[in-house]
């Protein structure tokens, strides 16, 4: 199905983009176009408008600044996949970004383009929420941080407003020690996450701490589990433990049912790659 016909502007600037986007508040802003055009074709998206901001370089870096890594909205996942300092300082967002789609999508679909379609079988939702990330967004007027587990609010959904839009992710540097992982059941044609766990921890003396879990393709959004967290939190990281913990994954969510698995199957592989996350971190 092709879209429907649409106008196409070419921004120069942010401030350029969102002068646009505030003088035609129903168009969408375009990135890679590997969220927004997918959208457009199932009519799940029709504005009268695309605004591309693909040539605004200035939101396309990594970067380590005031204790944060930093990252453009329009840096690549293949960038994301291939930073060397991503690799030492926050690996969980590399490994994240290697397996989203192909070679193609890596390297032309960007980081804030798919956090802004909030797709809930994405795989950076739930890299985010582990990671503690905030996502900064701004209308030309003023900016906002909005952390990540107020970022996403739903089935397609997010809180950013009217005229907004996003301009760099934000993650604390995770302290010395903090094993992290991305883990994920695919879907073989799309590569999307029919469950991805997304896991974060630091074990001291054999005891697990700073434990953080979440999940995206298990319900209509990406959430953190804060009953595997408190299972696993204080506990000594043997594999009985790690086994009880990730036994209540997704035990108190509305469960995602489609052609692809059913709500039981989701429940049982979100309690498979939580033991697996969990093993990863904890062990």
């Amino acid at each position: 199905m092709l879209p429907n016909t649409v106008d196409y502007y070419r921004a120069s600037s942010v401030s350029d983009a969102l002068s646009v986007l505030k003088a035609n508040p129903d168009a969408k802003i375009l990135a890679g176009g590997h969220s927004l055009i997918p959208a457009m074709k199932l009519r799940l998206n029709s504005p009268s408008m695309v605004i591309d901001i693909a040539n605004l370089s200035d939101l396309n870096y990594i970067k380590e600044e005031g204790g944060n890594i930093c990252i453009g909205a329009m840096t690549t996942h293949g960038q994301i996949a291939h930073s060397s300092l991503l690799a030492e300082k926050l690996p969980l967002f590399t490994e994240t970004a290697d397996v989203i789609g192909d070679v193609q999508v890596r390297n032309m679909g960007t980081i804030g383009g798919s956090i802004a379609h909030a797709d809930p079988s994405a795989d950076w939702p739930a890299a985010l929420l582990a990671a503690d990330a905030s996502i900064v967004v701004t209308n030309g007027d003023d900016t906002r941080s909005i952390s990540a587990v107020d970022f996403f609010v739903g089935f397609f959904s997010t809180a950013l407003e009217e005229g907004e839009i996003i301009t760099e992710i934000q993650v604390p540097v995770p302290a010395a020690g903090t094993k992290m992982t991305y883990q994920k059941f695919m879907q073989p044609a799309s590569r999307f996450a029919i469950v991805g766990c997304a896991a974060m921890a630091k074990v001291e003396n054999g005891v697990v701490a700073d434990v953080k879990v979440a999940f995206t393709g298990v319900s209509d959004g990406p959430f953190r589990d804060g009953n595997v967290e408190a299972a696993i939190s204080g506990k000594t990281a043997t594999a009985e433990n790690i086994a009880s913990a990730a036994a209540q994954a997704a035990s108190d969510v509305s469960l995602n049912a489609d052609h692809y698995a059913d709500e039981d199957y989701r429940q049982h592989l979100a309690r498979v790659y939580a033991k697996r996350a969990l093993t990863a971190v904890c062990r």
